[in-house]
């Protein structure tokens, strides 16, 4: 059963307060987004260090459990860090994804008129 977007960040929300993570109330709004911009730094980290975008590999946490690493792995920590924000501050991801991805789909090709 799949869940969606939606239910997914009430848990991932859920999650982290049931972690301490949201113990002193508010989080700085700054500090967050630095925190999911650190999740994409790994990533690249891990792409640096020669694994492909699409490995994922384990070690062992301090203790003693498989940790996840890897690209995709650091990926969804930012998914889940972004999750998280939302369901902090009410936003409803799902909704604004599928508003954001209509209004995408009717801009020109390429616009913006910068180089990658």
């Amino acid at each position: 059963m799949s869940n969606t977007i939606k239910e997914i960040t009430a848990a991932v929300h859920e999650n982290a307060k049931s972690h301490g993570w949201w113990d002193s109330g508010e989080r700085n709004f700054g500090e967050l987004l630095m925190l999911c911009n650190s999740e994409l730094a790994e990533a690249f980290e891990e792409y640096r260090n020669g694994h492909t975008v699409t490995e994922t590999y384990y070690s062992k946490d301090k203790q003693g459990n498989d940790k996840m690493e890897g690209v995709p792995s650091e990926l969804a920590d930012v998914v889940i860090r972004i999750m998280d924000m939302c369901g902090y501050y009410g936003i409803d991801l799902e909704k604004i994804i599928a508003e954001k991805h209509a209004y995408n789909k009717s801009r020109p090709y390429r616009h913006g008129g910068k180089k990658c």
